[in-house]
Parts: structure tokens; sequence; C-alpha cells
């Protein structure tokens, strides 16, 4: 219940699959305090919702399941041309897993200048 004693929506689920090195830097935001992604969307989000999320990680066979929150949009028409789409803030003991995970896929790429869906 929030604040004003309403049913808070349940969580959004989402499966996020990603194959290529390049396209896991551009989407990682090691900058998000535990880890996070950002995922091309046009779908409406607000700050703050929850979304649970199967991730799926180059040929690994076995998806991560994982609570997140949107702590970033970015609107339809943004400047620079950047994608539509959120970033979400791993939550929990599998999102410092999966935070883990993507930073040993892209150990010495993390410091490069490479622009990335967010910045």
């Amino acid at each position: 219940m929030d604040q004003e004693g309403n049913a808070k929506p349940k969580a959004n689920v989402l499966s996020l699959t990603i194959r290529d090195k390049a396209v896991l830097y551009a989407t990682y935001m090691p900058f998000i305090k535990r880890g996070g992604l950002f995922i091309p969307t046009n779908k409406r989000y607000e700050l703050g919702d929850e979304i649970n999320m199967y991730l799926n990680l180059m040929e690994e066979t076995e998806k991560i399941l994982l609570s997140a929150k949107v702590v970033w949009i970015t609107p339809s028409g943004a400047q620079g041309n950047r994608a539509a789409g959120v970033g979400v803030q791993f939550q929990g003991e599998e999102g410092i897993k999966a935070r883990n995970k993507i930073e040993t896929y892209l150990a010495g790429a993390l410091k490069s200048e490479r622009p990335t869906h967010t910045l």
C-alpha cells in the first residue's frame, strides 16, 4: 500500500538477453550503486517502478531472475538521438551476482571512453 492507502501495482516482468559484449557495454550502468542496465523500450515507466527481470548474458544457459528499480528514464525524442528506455538499479543478492558477472565480462572495457546509451 502507498501512503494514500492504495494498493501498489504488481512489479513488471521483463526478459532481457544480451549476447554481444559491445551491447552489454552500451547498456551497463556502472555508476549506479549495485550496478544497473539501460533497457531500450518505448513502454512508459515511472521513477521508482519495480521490475522483475530474467537476464540472460552471453552464451550462458541459465537466466538470472532479479529485482530492479527504475532510476533513469530517457524519453522518446531525447537529445543526441539517444535511445528511449529506462535504467534500472539491481536489487538484492541476485543483483549483486548479476553486477559481478557483467563486470567480469566487461573487464578492461569499463574505463573506456566509448559512448553508451546513457553517457
